[in-house]
C-alpha cells in the first residue's frame, strides 16, 4: 500500500522575510501539499500566500491542533496518510517541533512507518547560538523560566553553576512583554563572569545580537519589550 509523506514545513521568523529565508523546497512543498495541521488558520493562509501566491487557498484542508484545538490523529491524520495524501506540518514561526508542537504527530507517523520529509529553514534557537560565540557542543534550550521571582533566580543560579562547571550554553525565552523584567533578573542574580548573548528581531532588517559580561551589561540601557528575543548565558569556552 502507498502511502502519504509528512512534511515538517517551516516559516520566517520574521515578517516578510519569505523570500530571503525560505528555500525553494518548502515553496514546492507548500504548491504540492492540500492538507496542513497547522496552530492558526489566519496565519497558516497568510504564510502559505506569501511563499506561493498562486496556491488556491479554497483548495486546502486545515487541521487544527493548537492551544485549545488537538487533531484526532486516526480520522484525520492517519486516515489521509492512507489515501496516499501527503500532509504538511506548518510551523507558525520557525521550525516545527522545535519550541513548537508537532512532536506527538510525529511520533506517531513513526509508529505507522510513514516517512517524514524535514525541510530546511530558520530557527531563533540556532541563529542564536550560532552567533552567540558561546559552546555549540554542550548546550541546553530550556523554553521559558519560571515566572514567580523565587524560582526563576533559582533557576538563573542553577544555570550559572552549571555554566561555570561544565562550560555549557543556556539558552532560554520569554514573552516579549516580559523581557525586561528577565534581562533584569539576570543582572541581579548572576555573577559578573558570565556572559549573556542577546538576540532579538532575527532574520529581520533590525536584528540585533550582542554577546557581553554582565558587568558590561549593567552600564547599558536596552529595551526588549515586544521584541522576540533568545537569551544565552554562556562563559569563555
Amino acid at each position: 500500500m502507498n502511502k502519504g509523506k509528512l512534511y515538517l514545513i517551516p516559516t520566517v521568523i520574521a515578517e516578510d522575510s519569505h523570500k530571503e529565508t525560505l528555500t525553494s523546497p518548502i515553496k514546492k512543498a507548500i504548491q504540492e501539499i492540500d492538507i496542513f495541521i497547522v496552530e492558526n488558520i489566519k496565519s497558516a493562509r497568510r504564510n502559505i500566500k506569501k511563499i506561493f501566491n498562486e496556491k488556491n487557498i479554497d483548495r486546502i484542508t486545515f487541521l487544527l491542533n493548537g492551544k485549545h484545538d488537538k487533531i484526532n490523529l486516526e480520522k484525520d491524520f492517519l486516515a489521509n496518510i492512507l489515501l496516499n495524501k501527503n500532509i504538511g506540518l506548518l510551523s507558525d514561526a520557525g521550525l516545527p517541533c522545535i519550541a513548537d508542537p508537532g512532536a506527538k504527530i510525529v511520533s506517531y507517523a513513526h509508529e505507522f512507518q510513514i516517512d517524514i520529509i524535514p525541510l530546511v529553514g530558520p530557527s531563533s534557537i540556532f541563529l542564536a547560538l550560532m552567533s552567540s560565540g558561546f559552546n555549540g557542543q554542550n548546550f541546553t534550550f530550556n523554553g521559558y523560566l519560571p515566572i514567580e521571582k523565587r524560582n526563576r533566580i533559582d533557576k538563573l543560579k542553577y544555570f550559572e553553576k552549571i555554566i561555570l562547571s561544565k562550560k555549557q550554553t543556556q539558552i532560554f525565552i520569554e514573552t516579549p512583554y516580559r523581557n525586561n523584567q528577565l534581562f533584569e533578573s539576570i543582572l541581579q542574580t548572576c555573577s559578573n563572569n558570565i556572559k549573556l548573548c542577546i538576540a532579538c528581531n532575527l532574520t529581520s532588517s533590525n536584528e540585533y545580537i550582542k554577546t557581553k559580561y554582565l558587568y558590561e551589561w549593567k552600564s547599558k540601557k536596552i529595551k526588549l519589550e515586544k521584541k522576540p528575543t533568545i537569551f544565552l548565558l554562556g562563559c569563555d569556552i
